[in-house]
């Protein structure tokens, strides 16, 4: 029952994935992010233990850690269940507090983004860099 459901929710996000490739962006070309930014994104249905979008939207809040062109980021994507651990990082968005889960850092394209949420300060941005920075032994 549970594998019928998974490969249900597959074939909706394949055909959301299309309409966002294809049809649904005539505004992307405004689209305008920067790092530290907080955007909801259309993640999908992904692979295993993988960060995935939540509603028939398939979204999730997403950090923009690096800007890579004015169509690419590094993304972090965030939660609102408070995790602890080594690969998690609380941050208060909008007075809310969430977890950027670093573990599931990634590349997106800005076809995938949906609206902006908000922006980190810069206190705050400096903590996920720097924290993200000391996981993953970079110098």
């Amino acid at each position: 029952m549970e594998n019928e459901y998974l490969i249900q929710k597959f074939d909706d996000w394949n055909s959301k994935k299309k309409n966002i490739q294809f049809f649904e962006r005539p505004w992307d070309e405004g689209v305008y992010f920067k790092e530290g930014d907080v955007w909801w994104c259309a993640l999908g249905i992904n692979i295993g233990d993988e960060s995935f979008g939540k509603g028939e939207i398939f979204r999730r809040p997403i950090l923009i850690l690096k800007k890579l062109s004015s169509d690419l980021c590094i993304g972090l994507p965030l939660t609102s269940k408070i995790k602890i651990g080594t690969w998690f990082i609380d941050i208060k968005l909008n007075n809310r507090i969430r977890s950027v889960m670093l573990y599931q850092i990634r590349v997106l394209d800005k076809k995938r983004f949906q609206f902006k949420i908000g922006e980190l300060d810069i206190a705050s941005f400096e903590r996920v860099k720097e924290k993200l920075k000391t996981m993953l032994e970079l110098s």
